[in-house]
């Protein structure tokens, strides 16, 4: 059995968690989150407890169950507690702006650039230079903190560009006259 897929998940109070078909429902404080089960895995609410389950115990369904059963946590997760992404900007002049719905950032470039935020997710910034991503979905928590970083991504001479808070950029030395 997967070692990760038989342990219980705990649903904290203020989730509701709804199992329709092969659909799954996870709606609490921080938002609503759906995600459709694969076909060779199942779900059962018990007692507070959610229990995921497979069909065969071939490698693909050992995948899944765990697979299935992570991804699950993370909604429930998500949705009493948030996920957050910190960033962190570097270099002379370059800044960050929330304008509405985008993202305005300002890296150097001949223009700035724009990036529109997805619905539930929240992007706040502070001092210019530190930008803050939270919202109930893991996935594209992580996957907006990368876009965003992806931009201008720090670079080993100076050290400028985006990167995040708790990332280490390994400087290099520059060329040397002899």
């Amino acid at each position: 059995m997967s070692r990760i897929g038989k342990q219980p998940i705990v649903i904290p109070p203020k989730v509701k968690v709804e199992v329709k078909g092969q659909q799954v429902f996870v709606e609490g404080p921080k938002g609503k989150l759906n995600w459709e089960l694969p076909r060779r895995t199942s779900l059962k609410v018990d007692n507070g407890k959610v229990l995921v389950s497979r069909q065969g115990d071939d490698a693909q369904a050992r995948a899944l169950h765990g697979l299935s059963r992570a991804l699950v946590n993370n909604m429930v997760r998500g949705v009493s507690d948030g996920f957050m992404k910190k960033l962190e900007i570097q270099g002379v002049g370059f800044k960050a702006a929330v304008q509405g719905k985008n993202v305005t950032l300002s890296l150097g470039y001949s223009h700035p650039v724009v990036y529109p935020i997805p619905d539930q997710i929240k992007v706040t910034v502070e001092e210019n230079t530190k930008l803050t991503i939270e919202g109930p979905d893991r996935q594209v928590v992580g996957k907006v903190a990368a876009e965003i970083r992806n931009f201008y991504p720090p670079e080993p001479y100076k050290g400028k560009g985006v990167r995040y808070s708790d990332e280490r950029v390994i400087r290099k030395e520059g060329k040397t006259v002899q």
